[in-house]
């Protein structure tokens, strides 16, 4: 899909955009936007809309209805133009490149940012496209707290809550949790720094008891901020030398959330249970659970202490 809207987006213009921006928001009204909002939205008149709006209904960046009205919507494909667009004027992106993974709701390309400091070369980034609702409305509705009491909307707009989730939580986290640093966010998309190492799932690893140990230290950093993953497993976790970094947040609760005990012990569960079937380590999960606790409570005096 992405690949599609690279091949198109260095043909897009200005106008382009600005009609892609003006969809945009009369979605925000309307389902199907009539085209006389287009024009509006867009500060453009009909007359020249027509033929800019074949364009783009031609390359699959926006859809069409004839019926009851004549009406738009732009999807996804329209989506990533925008936040690459974004990206490119904020100077958080300068080229993308390949995709480099594929999740339930995302998909993962990599990309490069100019420096800073104009000092050394080009510095990779990713760039995480949400893409909620891939599974069913239900599962979606039932488990993603972002979308609220919310019964109508588009999945564009439930992918943009995600992104704006995630990427809030991220810098809430980082640095004090190990996590790539969040860039950027436009839209349904992060722009995050490269995750260090090599996924924990596929990899075997020479000290298992001190990732293990290391990953658990994250997990009780993570609670003493208030925050659980609500989503972790080998699946969503990297493995560096001297390093680990949990990645995947659209999902994370606080403690306060009804099911906040069931989903930390899911947690912890999930990667304990990887440890014990890969390296034989043994750890109980009460156990563990009452320390990340205990560990949370301890933060949370000596923070009441220093206040």
């Amino acid at each position: 899909m992405i690949d599609e809207v690279l091949k198109v987006f260095k043909e897009l213009d200005r106008k382009d955009f600005r009609i892609l921006m003006g969809i945009e928001t009369g979605m925000k009204h309307f389902e199907w936007v009539p085209v006389e909002d287009v024009g509006k939205y867009s500060k453009m008149p009909l007359e020249k809309l027509e033929y800019r709006m074949q364009k783009l209904v031609r390359k699959n960046l926006v859809v069409r209805t004839t019926q009851p009205y004549e009406g738009y919507q732009i999807y996804f494909e329209g989506y990533d133009a925008l936040a690459l667009n974004t990206f490119v004027k904020r100077k958080s992106i300068s080229a993308i490149g390949d995709e480099v993974g594929v999740g339930k709701e995302s998909v993962i390309y990599e990309a490069i940012r100019e420096p800073e400091l104009a000092i050394g070369g080009p510095v990779p980034v990713i760039i995480k496209f949400h893409r909620e609702g891939r599974t069913s409305f239900k599962q979606v509705k039932r488990v993603r707290d972002h979308l609220g009491e919310r019964e109508h909307f588009s999945w564009v707009y439930a992918a943009r809550l995600a992104a704006q989730r995630e990427y809030e939580i991220m810098q809430t986290l980082y640095p004090k949790v190990s996590i790539p640093k969040p860039l950027d966010q436009s839209r349904h998309a992060i722009v995050m720094e490269v995750a260090e190492g090599s996924l924990l799932a596929k990899t075997k690893l020479i000290e298992p008891e001190w990732y293990l140990d290391e990953i658990l230290r994250q997990v009780k950093i993570t609670y003493s901020m208030g925050v659980i993953h609500a989503d972790l497993s080998e699946y969503n976790i990297f493995v560096a030398e001297d390093r680990v970094q949990l990645i995947d947040w659209p999902q994370y609760v606080t403690p306060e959330h009804p099911h906040a005990d069931e989903l930390l012990e899911r947690d912890v569960s999930n990667v304990l249970a990887h440890f014990a079937r890969k390296y034989g380590i043994k750890r109980e999960l009460g156990e563990v659970i009452e320390e990340i606790k205990r560990e949370s409570g301890k933060g949370e005096e000596e923070a009441a202490g220093e206040a």
